[in-house]
């Protein structure tokens, strides 16, 4: 399948591709000072790789209403740069040993740094889209300024929103997807807006926008749920079944939990949310899940989400159609990725 993406997105992952060099050299120039062993910590991941989407999304979105690639670039640096920041904290918070196939942040570095680099980031993120002052209308800087508040403070929301749902057995799809959307789909669709917003496109258009970003953010993360429970460690670059052992109620597991038996729902919750668990009792956990349908059952609303996505991009009116054909094949990349 991979050789499939390529050839179908040969196209965009070429702009991809450009648009991460360019971002990368951005986030070098913002992301350095002293203590050095600090800053090696904030930027480890960055380095460490990732596909740019958000920034990518941000240069596409601004680009379809005018702004030029390099504003884009500058401000798509500060979205990635955010998103590093939660994915330190993340880590820390999940105990997870890798990212992007290296070791995290803190296993390097400590628990201590790690919070602290994460910070770092959190402030670099705002000073690297205040850079944009000098070559954006004021006006249209601090809207961006607001959407990227907005979005730190919503990610911060759908994290407490997990957490909570860990705690309970009963948790329903309607609040997963609450969740997902706060914890992913606003940054998204904060990465899109702050692209629009720079290149000064009316409201009407922002929120076709927002549309497609809320689709394909939750989208993202349930094709993730899924990948979290059918890829492997080699694809991830993280751990498979973690999911599992942090007792997080993915759609897959919601769904799951309301179609198994009785006996086999109290092995699933026995299991779920286990610390210690072995390989063998989270695989059991991960083939019972799969019994149930709960795959294609969360394929099929990624799909929904997706298409409605896609049906709120193509009533956009840009200025540049090749940015939003890019920005549609961007779409059918995040739903196509796993499969």
């Amino acid at each position: 399948m991979a050789e499939e993406l390529k050839e179908r997105f040969g196209e965009l992952l070429r702009y991809a591709k450009h648009v991460a060099e360019l971002t990368n050299r951005t986030i070098e120039e913002i992301v350095k000072g002293e203590p050095q062993y600090l800053y090696e910590a904030a930027i480890h991941l960055i380095r460490a790789g990732g596909k740019r989407l958000r920034p990518l999304a941000t240069v596409l979105a601004g680009r379809m209403y005018g702004l030029p690639e390099e504003l884009g670039v500058k401000a798509g640096a500060a979205v990635e740069i955010l998103h590093n920041f939660t994915l330190i904290h993340d880590d820390i918070i999940d105990r997870d040993n890798l990212r992007r196939g290296v070791p995290t942040v803190h296993v390097l570095w400590g628990t201590d740094v790690a919070i602290i680099a994460g910070d770092l980031l959190f402030a670099k993120a705002f000073e690297a889209l205040g850079k944009l002052a000098e070559h954006a209308p004021p006006e249209r800087v601090v809207k961006a300024f607001n959407k990227l508040s907005w979005a730190s403070i919503t990610v911060a929301e759908g994290q407490a929103l997990e957490f909570d749902m860990v705690k309970r057995d009963e948790v329903t799809v309607d609040e997963y997807i609450t969740m997902v959307y706060k914890k992913t789909g606003a940054l998204f669709e904060a990465s899109l807006l702050i692209g629009a917003i720079l290149a000064g496109a009316p409201q009407e258009e922002l929120e076709k926008l927002s549309r497609y970003a809320r689709g394909i953010g939750i989208a993202f993360q349930i094709q993730d749920d899924i990948l979290g429970l059918t890829s492997t460690e080699e694809k991830l670059g993280k751990p498979v079944y973690n999911d599992i052992r942090e007792g997080k109620k993915t759609i897959l597991v919601i769904y799951a939990l309301k179609h198994l038996s009785p006996e086999e729902r109290g092995k699933l919750l026995s299991t779920l949310g286990k610390k210690d668990a072995t390989r063998e009792e989270l695989e059991e956990a991960a083939n019972l899940i799969k019994k149930t349908g709960a795959v294609e059952y969360a394929k099929n609303e990624a799909k929904k989400y997706f298409e409605d996505a896609l049906s709120a991009l193509r009533d956009t009116k840009p200025v540049d159609e090749e940015a939003r054909k890019l920005l549609e094949d961007l779409g059918w990349y995040v739903i196509l990725r796993g499969k």
